[in-house]
């Protein structure tokens, strides 16, 4: 596929999700006055649009697997970070957990408002231990609830190849509430790239890897944290660009024989 067919793709994505954001967003704002049920229910029909959406413009779809990873009750989901698609497609994959975000999004109209009603836990970014203090005391409640907590242990989105340091947020939620961590990795930055217009066709992985017990000591949790998600996404990474390269070979073979 040309880059300018994949520029036109990504153009006709991006003109459909913001007109259909619009739409579902103002048609759905007396939503914001329900339970926070009614609310996720709303959010999850605008990413379903969004999906939906991105196959049928781009050719993107993804998969999850190693659900048999995920323990029963209220765990720590902590997620590497590549793209603004996880973003959005977490809330379907793990409907009931509350996603640490930065409090900035909270202002965006409309849907940073339904971001808060959804329950989600909103951290101020560079206020240090008050914030620490703030994002605990949030997460507390969560887990009161029967509900699980979904944390980027980077912080932000981190490109293909790249690393970034663990930040201590996820270390804090393990120590503190004594509930297991499942990490989880992805490959979606080959796709979607962090702050990049075009988009590209294909399938994303997201996989969810064997929880790691609470009990252990800060160090030992985050170097096991690490090795787990920045050890499988690199193989994911690898196997995702095999397959686009035998995929290429097979449409080179095609056309040479047309």
């Amino acid at each position: 596929m040309t880059g300018f067919l994949l520029w036109l793709r990504s153009l006709a994505f991006n003109v459909g999700w913001y007109i259909g954001t619009a739409v579902i967003a103002v048609a759905g704002m007396p939503m914001l006055l329900l339970p926070r049920r009614a609310v996720v229910a709303w959010a999850q029909l605008w990413i379903r649009f969004c999906l939906w959406w991105l196959r049928l413009t781009i050719g993107l779809d993804h998969r999850l697997c190693g659900l048999e990873n995920l323990p029963a009750g209220p765990v720590i989901v902590a997620s590497k970070h590549q793209s603004s698609w996880e973003t959005l497609a977490y809330t379907l994959l793990f409907p009931h957990a509350a996603t640490v975000m930065k409090r900035e999004l909270v202002y965006i109209p409309i849907v940073g408002w339904a971001m808060a009603r959804a329950g989600n836990i909103a951290v101020e970014r560079g206020d240090g231990a008050r914030a620490l203090r703030g994002l605990v005391r949030h997460a507390k409640a969560v887990i009161a609830e029967g509900r699980s907590i979904l944390i980027f242990p980077e912080g932000t989105r981190v490109a293909v190849g790249a690393e970034r340091p663990y930040q201590v947020g996820a270390a804090a939620l393990y120590r503190q509430l004594g509930v297991p961590v499942v990490p989880v990795a992805l490959n979606s930055g080959l796709f979607w790239g962090r702050r990049r217009f075009v988009k590209r066709p294909g399938r994303i992985t997201v996989e969810v890897l064997p929880a790691i017990p609470p009990g252990l000591d800060r160090e030992t949790f985050m170097s096991t944290l690490r090795e787990r998600i920045e050890g499988a996404t690199g193989r994911l990474v690898i196997e995702a660009a095999k397959s686009e390269r035998t995929r290429n070979k097979a449409v080179d073979i095609d056309l040479a024989d047309a």
